[in-house]
C-alpha cells in the first residue's frame, strides 16, 4: 500500500539491500531503468523520421516492447520503495486545468476534438 510522507512524496516501504561497493539489485534496477528510459527516447525520434511503412511498424512494435518493459521497471522499484513520486497539490492542479482549457478555446476547431 503507498504511504503519503510528509504530504509530498507517495513511497512504499523500501526494501533493503547491501550498501556495499558492488552493484547491488537496487542498482541493477535502476541501471536498467535509466536504459529503457534512454531507448524508448530514441525510438520515439527514429518514428517521427521513418519514411517507410514497414520500417515504421517495425520500430513501433519495438518502441512498445520497450515502453512496456520500462513501465515494469518503473512499477518494481515503486513497489520495493526505491522509486517515490511527489504528490500532486489539488489547487495547483486545478490552476493548470483550467489555464489548459482556455486554451482549447483558441483551437481552430473551438476546443472540440473531431
Amino acid at each position: 500500500m503507498n504511504q503519503f510522507q510528509n504530504q509530498q512524496n507517495i513511497q512504499n516501504p523500501e526494501t533493503q539491500v547491501p550498501k556495499t561497493p558492488q552493484m547491488n539489485e537496487r542498482d541493477f534496477i535502476n541501471d536498467l531503468l535509466t536504459t529503457e528510459k534512454y531507448m524508448t527516447t530514441s525510438y520515439s525520434m527514429a518514428l517521427h523520421e521513418a519514411s517507410h511503412q514497414g520500417l515504421y511498424n517495425d520500430i513501433l512494435n519495438i518502441f512498445t516492447e520497450t515502453e512496456k518493459c520500462q513501465r515494469d521497471l518503473y512499477d518494481l522499484m515503486f513497489q520495493k520503495g526505491w522509486y517515490s513520486v511527489e504528490a500532486a497539490d489539488q489547487q495547483k492542479l486545478q490552476q493548470s486545468y483550467q489555464q489548459f482549457q482556455g486554451y482549447t478555446n483558441q483551437l481552430p476547431t473551438g476546443g472540440t476534438l473531431q
